[in-house]
């Protein structure tokens, strides 16, 4: 089993920008397939963005393409999400997740889940 904690929240004006943290601890070994997700009140978790054991592979969700870089630190078992120009629409919880497989955005295929970190951005 994979322990992932995320950090970076916090309270930031639309436009600004923000780097969400993932620090994986335990069997790291089987975190292949990494990813972010988000929940806004109210809604059903969404896909953010995912990479590929590798790194090779990037995937994003449309409404933050362009905007959201996703990257991962395999020496210090870190997973990233630099996000750029908020939108109060970005506020949600982010969480990450890591799958066993080398590259998915499929949320069903990721068994280990961080508790998550709380993005909110002002208009």
């Amino acid at each position: 089993q994979v322990q992932l904690v995320e950090s970076g929240g916090g309270l930031v004006q639309a436009g600004a920008s923000l780097r969400l943290s993932c620090a994986a601890s335990g069997r790291t070994i089987s975190a292949n397939s990494m990813a972010w997700f988000r929940q806004a009140p109210g809604k059903e978790r969404e896909f953010v963005a995912a990479i590929s054991q590798s790194g090779d592979e990037t995937d994003y969700a449309d409404s933050v393409r362009d905007r959201f870089t996703i990257w991962r630190d395999r020496r210090r078992n870190t997973l990233y999400l630099h996000m750029n120009r908020l939108k109060p629409e970005d506020s949600a919880v982010y969480t990450c997740a890591a799958s066993t497989l080398l590259f998915t955005t499929a949320e069903e295929m990721y068994s280990s889940w961080g508790q998550g970190t709380q993005v909110t951005v002002s208009s």
